[in-house]
């Protein structure tokens, strides 16, 4: 299994031809699985996708994140999966013995401040010969805050690294 330990992960830039065509061969898959992964996360863990809460109803401002699933003005479905090639904004690529893994991070135009959370990043493995590319995961991240909680995320700022993740 290849790791972020184990190959060498190229440096970030705008996404090449191959690229593009590899994200166009899943796009639709990256909207029907980005859209199930918020309506999942929102009934366990809604914390990973309060960033396309509506701003005025913004949890960071009065509630707790229990609260978070009572909201009901969240980015819609379709708005939040409104993006097509033109929003593919950055790729590094990385080669195997298996293939290629290429990660991308992508801008979701419906948000509204492009310097705030507004970018997924998504990672894809093209094999060899005709094998078409397939979607290997949507970047969720958890991590320890300094008061030994948890924060939790899926959408990123521009200023957010694409580095190698498993999920």
């Amino acid at each position: 299994m290849a790791t972020a330990e184990t190959v060498d992960l190229g440096p970030a830039h705008p996404p090449k031809e191959d690229s593009i065509i590899a994200f166009e061969q899943i796009l639709p898959e990256l909207k029907k699985k980005l859209v199930h992964l918020r309506r999942d996360y929102n009934k366990h863990e809604p914390e990973y996708f309060a960033a396309t809460v509506h701003p005025s109803n913004s949890p960071l401002n009065f509630l707790g994140a229990n609260d978070l699933q009572d909201l009901q003005e969240h980015l819609s479905d379709q708005d939040l999966v409104g993006f097509s090639a033109d929003d593919f904004e950055q790729v590094r690529a990385a080669t195997s013995a298996y293939g290629i893994h290429l990660f991308g991070k992508l801008r979701i135009p419906a948000m509204p401040d492009p310097s705030g959370p507004a970018y997924i990043h998504f990672r894809v493995f093209i094999g060899g010969g005709d094998e078409p590319p397939k979607l290997h995961s949507i970047h969720t991240e958890e991590r320890e805050d300094s008061s030994g909680g948890k924060t939790y995320r899926a959408v990123f700022t521009k200023n957010d690294e694409l580095e190698w993740f498993d999920t």
